[in-house]
C-alpha cells in the first residue's frame, strides 16, 4: 500500500526539523528525569532481589479487580499514603495513565476542568475522555486562573470545579504558585489536583513534594510518578479515601488494565524508605543543582532557574536540534524538545541534573554550551 499520507506527513515533519527517532543512550546524563540517581543504584537492585528470594511475582497475571492484586501493591497504597501524608493511595502503571484515569473519571458532567495553559498532554487526553467543560489560565497565573472561573460562574456555571497544575512544569523547570492556587480552590469549593511527577523526591520534606504541606486537605489530589526521581516506573494517586474508591470503580484504564509488576510495587516501597532513610542523597542532588545554575550563569549568562530541569530557549527547530547533536558529539546526552512538546517558536534543550553527573562534568557541559551559544544564541 505504501502509506503515501503517512509519508507525507513524515516527510513535511523533517523538513520542519521536528522529525523524532529513537536514540541510545550515550554520554553523561543530562536528560533522563532519575533525579536521584536511584535507577541504576544498588538500593533497587538489591531491592529486586530481596523481593524475588521471598516470593514476590514478576507479573500480576490479570487486572486489580480480578486475581492481579497482590500484597506488593496493597502495601505500596499503605505506605505511600502514610508517607505522602493522604487518606489513601492508589497505585497505577504509569503517571500518562494516572493523570487520564483522574480526569476522565473524577469530573464530572456540569464540572469544570481549570488548568494550567502548559498543562501536561497525559492531562488534556484525560480531559477530553471526561465529560467536564475544560478551561485554561495563563501559565502560573492564579489571578487568571480566579478570572476564568469567574467568567465560568457569570456563564452559568455551577458544578464543581478542578484545577489542575504540575508542581515543577516539565519543560520550564518553574513552580507552580500552589499556596494561591490553594487560596482559591478554598475560596471557590473547588479541588486543587497537583501533578507532582517531577517535584516527588526533590522538592518537600523528605522529598514528599512541593505540596506536601497541602496535601492532607480534603480538596487536594496529588499525583507522584514512580518513574523519576524514584527510578522505577509506575504512579501513586494519592488523596482523599472516597476519590481513591471513586477510581476503582469507574476509572476505565484502572478497571480494564492488567495490574502492574507486584515486583515494581516492590521497588516502589524500597525507593520511598530510601527518600525518608537516606534524606543525604536529596542533599546532594540539591548541592549538583545549585552547582548548575551557578555555572549556567557564569559561563552562559542564563539565570532564573527554579529546579533540576534548565530550559535553554533557542526558538528555531533546526538549530535547536543542531545545538544538541553538537552537545551529545562532545559527549554530553542533552535532547533538543520541539513542538507540539512546547509551544511554537520555544524550541530548547531540555538541560536535566541528576545525581548521574558529578559537578566537573556540569562545568564542563556548560562551558561546551557557552562556545555553541555563541554561534546559536
Amino acid at each position: 500500500m505504501g502509506f503515501p499520507r503517512h509519508a507525507q506527513v513524515l516527510q513535511t515533519l523533517k523538513e520542519r526539523g521536528r522529525h523524532r527517532q529513537l536514540m541510545a543512550r550515550a554520554g553523561h546524563d543530562f536528560s533522563s528525569n532519575d533525579y536521584l540517581g536511584l535507577a541504576g543504584d544498588d538500593v533497587l537492585r538489591k531491592a529486586a532481589a530481596e523481593a524475588l528470594a521471598r516470593g514476590v511475582p514478576v507479573g500480576a497475571g490479570g487486572s486489580r479487580l480480578l486475581r492481579g492484586n497482590d500484597a506488593e501493591h496493597q502495601l505500596l497504597e499503605s505506605e505511600a499514603a502514610t508517607f505522602f501524608g493522604t487518606e489513601a493511595a492508589l497505585f497505577m502503571g504509569g503517571g500518562f495513565t494516572a493523570n487520564q484515569a483522574i480526569f476522565s473519571t473524577l469530573p464530572g458532567q456540569g464540572d469544570l476542568v481549570l488548568h494550567d495553559a502548559l498543562i501536561h498532554a497525559s492531562t488534556h487526553d484525560g480531559m477530553r475522555l471526561g465529560r467536564a467543560e475544560t478551561r485554561a489560565f495563563a501559565h502560573n497565573d492564579a489571578d487568571d486562573a480566579a478570572a476564568q472561573l469567574r467568567k465560568w460562574r457569570e456563564a452559568g456555571g455551577r458544578g464543581q470545579v478542578w484545577i489542575a497544575v504540575e508542581a515543577v512544569y516539565s519543560m520550564d523547570g518553574d513552580l507552580a504558585p500552589l499556596a494561591a492556587l490553594k487560596a482559591l480552590a478554598d475560596a471557590e469549593g473547588a479541588v486543587l489536583v497537583v501533578d507532582e511527577a517531577h517535584s516527588t523526591g526533590v522538592f518537600g520534606d523528605l522529598g514528599r513534594g512541593l505540596g506536601h504541606d497541602i496535601a492532607a486537605a480534603p480538596n487536594v489530589l496529588s499525583l507522584h510518578t514512580c518513574g523519576k526521581a524514584l527510578g522505577v516506573s509506575g504512579a501513586l494517586i494519592c488523596g482523599p479515601a472516597v476519590l481513591i474508591e471513586t477510581l476503582v470503580n469507574k476509572a476505565r484504564s484502572f478497571i480494564f488494565a492488567t495490574a502492574p509488576s507486584p515486583l515494581n510495587a516492590a521497588l516502589v516501597r524500597a525507593a520511598l524508605r530510601e527518600l525518608a532513610d537516606n534524606p543525604e542523597r536529596r542533599d546532594r542532588a540539591w548541592q549538583g543543582i545549585r552547582h548548575a545554575w551557578a555555572e549556567a550563569g557564569r559561563l552562559c549568562g542564563l539565570a532564573r532557574f527554579q529546579s533540576q530541569i534548565l530550559p535553554v530557549i533557542i526558538g528555531d527547530d533546526k538549530r535547536t536540534m543542531a545545538a544538541a547533536a553538537q552537545l551529545q558529539a562532545r559527549g554530553h546526552d542533552i535532547r533538543g524538545i520541539r513542538p507540539p512538546t512546547v509551544p511554537r517558536g520555544t524550541s530548547r534543550l531540555r538541560i536535566s541534573i541528576t545525581l548521574n553527573t558529578p559537578a566537573p562534568v556540569i562545568t564542563a557541559m556548560f562551558t561546551d554550551l557557552a562556545e555553541i551559544l555563541k554561534e546559536a544564541p
